[in-house]
């Protein structure tokens, strides 16, 4: 019996984004609260930033007209803080002033106060001739009026929260957060904390899955319904597959997605919806389903994770993370990749594309973990991001390859 051929990753990410219908609900949070959220609708500016001319530097505001030399003599006819508002300047003379603060009407130019002399009578020496407009930040120079400053499907982060800050919104409308059922699959799992190392019985693991899963779709946003780990029966599956169906848009799985005698969550999802097996062609990971779980009116998105730690973290970012930014309406989900230099040989060309865990090096150069294999959890915390390496392709130290940092995918 031929196998059917693998499934390309940008392929599959193609087909599963064809079933993210963005979620119609929306609500208004604190800027406080909308880290990590997207943006369901724009944010336009009230006001002009900064809403005045103001001063770049410490200095003196003056006339270009006043100061035809260096050495020239002004009055200080006032003294504007940030925050305050002077008075028209008048001819032949100059304004003491601090950043941020207006410039006063009259006024054409700012020397930073390293040029100027202050004198004990009260006057100021010019020691460069300014030029117009010198030092000068002017209304409108960041944001004007009406201006569109965050665009919706943009997803929350301290940058674009200061931002609309900065406009005078308190408030901004986002996409409700996606509610995703959590479950493992396995009688080898057991919790952290409830066995201690010393007392596991022969053939059990402990459930990390559950772990960077939760980390990341707090990331994502996502309100999580831990269903912790579900016994390995078709009763049991069933019944977490319907509550989790009835609650939920999206429900994550981790094991359970083989083919065979012990695979409890196939029948289930087949009985309660309908289920696709992918073979996707990338390492580590390739197993991957997806399909749909019905509970009465309600219909959740399904998607399997296979059980090898580093396999799920990866078919997790690639895949069901740019899902779910979709479901929210987010329109930037594809990672940035940066070009680099391989401090590293590896001659062991792949059917699939790879994903190797790396990290820069003193030398400028990226460093390759030494065990590559789809179960070592350790090589995601050594490394700093993956080489993302086409299929059938080595690698020599010294080559240019594409490099993407956790940042971009966490």
């Amino acid at each position: 019996m031929t196998r059917p051929p693998l499934k390309p990753l940008d392929d599959a990410l193609a087909e599963l984004l064809a079933h993210a219908a963005p979620l119609a609900q929306t609500e208004t949070l604190s800027l406080f609260d909308a880290d990590h959220r997207v943006l369901a609708q724009d944010v336009v500016s009230p006001l002009q930033v900064p809403p005045r001319d103001n001063s770049a530097m410490d200095g003196y505001a003056l006339r270009c007209a006043d100061v035809a030399q260096a050495g020239a003599v002004l009055p200080v006819s006032q003294r504007i803080p940030a925050g305050h508002v002077g008075q028209p300047l008048a001819a032949g003379t100059a304004a003491r002033i601090f950043t941020g603060a207006p410039v006063p009407e009259g006024a054409d130019a700012i020397l930073m106060q390293e040029d100027c002399t202050p004198l004990e009578d009260g006057r100021v020496r010019i020691n460069a001739v300014p030029k117009a407009g010198q030092w000068v930040r002017r209304s409108g120079e960041d944001i004007v009026r009406g201006a569109t400053v965050l665009t919706a499907g943009t997803r929350l982060g301290p940058a674009e929260l200061g931002l609309a800050a900065s406009v005078g919104v308190a408030q901004v409308a986002v996409a409700r957060r996606p509610r995703v059922a959590l479950f493992s699959t396995g009688d080898e799992l057991i919790m952290p904390g409830t066995v201690a190392p010393g007392q596991m019985r022969e053939g059990t693991i402990y459930n990390s899955n559950r772990f960077f899963l939760r980390s990341m779709l707090d990331r994502l946003g996502c309100e999580v319904l831990h269903l912790g780990v579900v016994e390995d029966t078709l009763a049991a599956t069933v019944a977490a597959l319907q509550r989790a169906a009835a609650e939920c848009d999206v429900i994550v799985t981790s094991g359970g997605g083989s083919v065979g005698e012990e695979d409890h969550v196939k029948p289930p999802v087949q009985q309660l919806g309908s289920l696709d097996l992918w073979k996707v062609a990338i390492k580590p990971g390739k197993p991957f389903a997806y399909g749909h779980v019905q509970s009465g009116a309600r219909r959740a998105h399904f998607m399997g994770l296979p059980g090898n730690p580093v396999s799920s973290f990866i078919t997790f970012v690639w895949l069901v993370r740019p899902f779910l930014l979709r479901l929210q309406g987010a329109t930037a989900i594809a990672p940035r990749s940066v070009a680099a230099t391989a401090g590293f040989d590896w001659a062991k060309a792949d059917s699939r594309r790879e994903f190797l865990r790396v990290r820069w090096g003193a030398d400028g150069r990226l460093e390759r973990y030494a065990n590559q294999s789809s179960g070592v959890l350790t090589s995601t915390v050594w490394g700093d991001g993956v080489v993302d390496n086409p299929a059938n392709t080595t690698i020599r130290a010294g080559d240019v390859v594409r490099y993407i940092p956790w940042a971009e995918l966490l």
